[in-house]
């Protein structure tokens, strides 16, 4: 759809500016007064991971004038697969000073304001007023609804990307011209049944082909030239090297977001805030233990006080990077194919456990389909584990 620019103009450039963007100033859809919009644009990045990475460094290479990243996490060495703002001498550094650090010497002109903040309904108001344009560069369904939603309320296009293996989407959101988010995805999927990034993977070249797309989006919208995504949805499959793209339209009927659920990224939560009126979620029915369980139940078993099959349905790299002692490796491939169903006792309860907890889920609900009462799974996963029980191992 064509809109009219984002942002008005910022005064004249400076020589310096001039001379940095010159490759700009010749294309005629842009130019000078292009370039001054960006100058003047106050461009929100939620996530310096996969996808921000290279939105920010593309942006602050463009010339927007004002970059947020809103970031909780620090920079890990699994990160720098993918995520190419960070590198080997920001390990351990808040992924937004790492991010601003890399901008700064991209492009000293641009000014990059921190916010080491998960966001969350209770801050999500806050943190988006005054932005011109916000990117959502997150990984997971409670974030992306509640961003859609904030930037509903807010009255601001959005810039989404979703990333997972070899697969990409992007779109641009604004409620006051077009669908949202909650017009592709008006129902979360349920808990356990997409799995992230970390347990799934992703191709460490796929963020900057989709991230950078979000960025040309970003600056279609803050300088009105072209014609953006907004009622598209573009698809992209790198192992045949295919784009697709669908129109997508407002959902008839859909309900205008009023308030902010306080859903802080869950998507059990999410789910039971995105059904109709009258409707409600299915409850889970998931039997658990916390690490502290598992713990003293391990401590049961080396006693002989206790017997129970501990089983991890994670790769087995991923058992070579962190392990729970005493369990024995199953991945969840065989669960789901069969395989290793006829391998368990029925008689003999089972704890399952994976890296967060999403694939223990599924494969306990395998085991139970195929007869097995007494399981339950790692609350957390190796995660928790590391967290509560056993600091001396590194997270992965």
């Amino acid at each position: 759809m064509d809109l009219p620019p984002l942002v008005a103009p910022a005064p004249e450039l400076t020589d310096a500016e001039l001379r940095r963007y010159a490759r700009h100033l010749c294309v005629p859809e842009i130019g000078e007064e292009g370039q001054r919009r960006l100058k003047n644009a106050r461009v929100l990045c939620v996530g310096a991971g996969g996808l921000g990475s290279p939105a920010l460094l593309y942006l602050a290479a463009a010339g927007v004038g004002t970059l947020g990243i809103v970031d909780d996490d620090t920079v890990d060495e699994s990160n720098l697969q993918r995520q190419v703002i960070h590198g080997q001498a920001t390990l351990g550094s808040p992924k937004t000073a790492s991010a601003a650090r890399r901008i700064a010497d991209l492009n000293p002109l641009v000014r990059v304001v921190e916010v080491r903040e998960r966001l969350t309904s209770g801050n999500a108001e806050r943190i988006l007023a005054g932005w011109d344009l916000v990117l959502d560069g997150t990984d997971n369904f409670g974030t992306r609804y509640l961003i859609s939603d904030a930037c509903e309320l807010a009255g601001v296009p959005h810039v989404w990307g979703s990333i997972l293996r070899f697969d990409g989407q992007y779109s641009v959101f604004w409620a006051a011209h077009g669908p949202t988010y909650r017009d592709l995805y008006p129902v979360p999927p349920a808990p356990g049944s997409v799995p992230n990034c970390a347990e799934a993977g992703v191709l460490g070249v796929l963020p900057g082909l989709l991230g950078t797309a979000m960025a040309v989006e970003a600056v279609k919208l803050v300088t009105g030239a072209g014609t953006t995504m907004l009622g598209r949805v573009s698809t992209y499959d790198a192992l045949s090297a295919r784009w697709w793209e669908i129109p997508l339209a407002p959902a008839p009927g859909r309900p205008p977001v009023t308030l902010l659920r306080d859903v802080d990224g869950d998507i059990g939560e999410v789910a039971a805030a995105c059904a109709a009126p009258g409707e409600q979620a299915a409850p889970g029915d998931v039997p658990s233990v916390t690490a502290a369980e598992l713990a003293a139940l391990l401590a049961e078993r080396e006693r002989g006080e206790a017997d129970f099959d501990l089983v991890d349905v994670r790769e087995p790299y991923e058992a070579r990077l962190a392990a729970i002692p005493g369990a024995r490796l199953v991945p969840l491939a065989g669960f789901e194919s069969g395989e290793a169903l006829a391998r368990f006792d029925p008689s003999r309860r089972v704890l399952l456990h994976c890296k967060a907890g999403s694939r223990s889920e599924r494969a306990l609900r395998l085991l139970r389909a195929a007869g097995h009462a007494d399981v339950a799974h790692l609350e957390g996963g190796v995660l928790a584990w590391i967290e509560q029980v056993d600091q001396g191992q590194r997270p992965y």
